[in-house]
């Protein structure tokens, strides 16, 4: 079984950049959401192995994803991905809720990685 990771953030670009990394590490069962509220959904609906979740969306921001996520009992590793500057202190607040590690952006694909073989075994599928 492959690993399955779900990637959250309004910008599609970031969304992109984390994707266009999880494939290079080999990741082909990846789901992406653009706003809080469907990736909640999104989680219900499905076992994942990782979630990647930026701070500021539509509909839930990343906190209340992550406090809605560790209420289902899920223990998931929760990789938080907030702007540098004024928002480092929502890393805290995310902590706190449960997230497992943050991302400051810009962020390089290679401290993506990083993070992810910190907290994921990554498993990847046969194309």
């Amino acid at each position: 079984m492959s690993t399955r990771v779900l990637v959250v953030d309004d910008s599609r670009v970031i969304r992109a950049i984390v994707a266009d990394t999880l494939h290079e590490l080999g990741v082909r069962n990846i789901v992406e959401m653009a706003d809080g509220r469907e990736a909640v959904r999104a989680f219900k609906q499905g076992e994942f192995d990782l979630v990647v979740l930026d701070w500021q969306m539509p509909g839930m921001c990343g906190l209340e994803v992550i406090e809605s996520i560790r209420a289902t009992g899920a223990t998931v590793p929760i990789i938080m991905v907030t702007a540098t500057g004024t928002q480092q202190e929502h890393v805290v607040d995310a902590v706190e809720a449960g997230a497992t590690d943050y991302l400051l952006k810009p962020f390089s694909p290679t401290v993506l990685s990083e993070k992810l073989a910190k907290h994921c075994q990554v498993t990847t599928s046969s194309e």
